[in-house]
């Protein structure tokens, strides 16, 4: 499982792409309008809008309080420091939890059979081999403080017992927050966009409508993304 899990460490940026993909795969629905009647389209968008949204604030939050190198060195699981601070003291991956719920929310926004019941499990597989790779790594150079660690804190599943005192006792550093993620939260956002012209069209009064507000919407976040590209490539938010 390791050497799966540094495998798809290495891969695993370009296999976000591939799995947003997927959710324009044909498949049977998820919600049916036999089994939830005529609004049952209502289900899998709230509910989805939600898990995936939750996703982000739990990613949001761990960024601007304590940030850790999510990206490794040379493509390998690597770390200066071990990082137990802000939401890593009430859950050891707190950030590939994010994950989990945004791309469980997008999978049930899409309604699909498919993707909840085949791509899902994939993505708990890869995301599993890859802790237990970066475990093994943290393991090998912390030693008794990472096993400590790991005694005090869960793999998983988070416990936010103590959450008031740990936000209260931190800022939120909310330039990092954007510096940092503004990659995933444009194309994270576009999908959701995609999928919602895609599966929830009938929701707007006509083509030229739906068109017209998720166009705006469209360029309203490339401006943002844009904006943030400049004020990090800039130097203005370079120190965060």
């Amino acid at each position: 499982m390791i050497s799966i899990g540094n495998f798809f460490f290495k891969y695993r940026n370009n296999l976000f792409i591939f799995l947003y993909l997927l959710l324009f795969l044909p498949s049977p629905e998820l919600f049916t309008e036999r089994a939830f009647g005529p609004d049952y389209y209502l289900i899998p968008l709230v509910l989805g809008l939600i898990i995936t949204f939750s996703g982000e604030i739990l990613r949001g939050m761990t960024i601007g309080l304590a940030y850790i190198i999510r990206g490794g060195r040379d493509k390998k699981v690597y770390a200066e420091q071990l990082v137990t601070g802000g939401l890593f003291s009430h859950c050891r991956n707190p950030l590939y939890v994010g994950n989990i719920l945004m791309l469980a929310g997008v999978g049930i926004l899409s309604n699909s059979l498919f993707y909840v019941v085949v791509v899902i499990p994939f993505f708990l597989f890869i995301y599993q081999a890859i802790v237990l790779a970066e475990e093994n790594f943290l393991r090998n150079k912390f030693g008794a403080e990472f096993d400590a660690y790991t005694r005090r804190v869960n793999r998983w599943l988070p416990d936010f017992r103590g959450l008031g005192k740990t936000l209260g006792s931190m800022e939120f550093n909310y330039r990092r927050w954007l510096i940092k993620e503004y990659n995933t939260l444009f194309v994270w956002l576009l999908g959701i966009i995609a999928l919602i012209g895609y599966k929830y069209g009938h929701l707007f009064e006509n083509t030229n409508v739906r068109n017209g507000v998720l166009g705006g919407i469209i360029l309203l976040l490339l401006g943002m993304y844009l904006t943030i590209r400049y004020l990090k490539k800039s130097g203005t938010w370079a120190n965060t």
